[in-house]
């Protein structure tokens, strides 16, 4: 359907919908008012609709929402600030974002964060640090992104980190230490990383430690690391 141009109104009668997914309709006209009815949505999933700004402003209204995610919407550079209403949310994806919300840190379910591809994005929001439930954490190819959470030893659930191709982040904090349920870390391709940790002697469920075309890394100041 890639020349669909507009959706029925009709479709806002669709009460009972869970799901709700446009994938690659570029020439799709704003959504209908209507589909402010979907209470009952909890998946929500856009990529390349180019149209998109206009429906997140009804977002809040979705307040059984567990799944948001964005992809590939070139021109996003905030969300409105309707995100504290999404208080069931338990994943949260989008690429390219500018600005971060600092309202993501009111979302205190999620357990999957994923921000990959947000190349303009050089901080986080100190709000992050109340995430304490996430296990999957990915900000890959955020390359102008100069440092992480204050508190990353707050993410005691973390199980994922993922900061490949972060080009800007020249060393990762001691307190990566303390995330002791960690199985996989992804900092390949960092070309400005130039030390470790000082200790990672505490990830002992690390499985997965991919240090890939780090060119510079000039320090990995402590090796007992226990990888099974």
């Amino acid at each position: 359907c890639s020349s669909l141009t507009l959706l029925p109104n009709e479709l806002g009668n669709f009460i009972s919908l869970t799901t709700y997914s446009i994938n690659m309709y570029l020439n799709l006209k704003p959504l209908p008012n209507e589909l402010r009815n979907f209470i009952s949505l909890t998946t929500f999933e856009i990529i390349k609709y180019s149209s998109l700004i206009l429906f997140l402003n009804e977002l809040g209204n979705f307040t059984s929402l567990t799944t948001f995610s964005i992809n590939r919407y070139l021109n996003l550079i905030l969300l409105p600030n309707v995100l504290d209403n999404l208080i069931s949310l338990t994943t949260f994806e989008i690429i390219n974002l500018t600005l971060f919300p600092n309202e993501l840190g009111n979302l205190t379910s999620l357990t999957i964060l994923n921000i990959n591809g947000c190349s303009s994005l050089t901080s986080l929001p100190n709000e992050l640090d109340n995430l304490i439930f996430l296990t999957n954490f990915d900000i890959s190819w955020c390359s102008y992104l100069t440092s992480l959470p204050n508190k990353l030893d707050n993410f005691t659930s973390l199980t994922t980190l993922n900061l490949g191709r972060c080009s800007s982040l020249i060393s990762l904090s001691n307190e990566l230490n303390n995330l002791t349920s960690l199985t996989t870390l992804n900092i390949k391709e960092r070309s400005s990383l130039i030390s470790l940790p000082n200790k990672m002697d505490n990830l002992t469920s690390l499985t997965t430690f991919d240090i890939k075309r780090c060119s510079i890394l000039i320090s990995f100041l402590n090796k007992n690391i226990n990888i099974s």
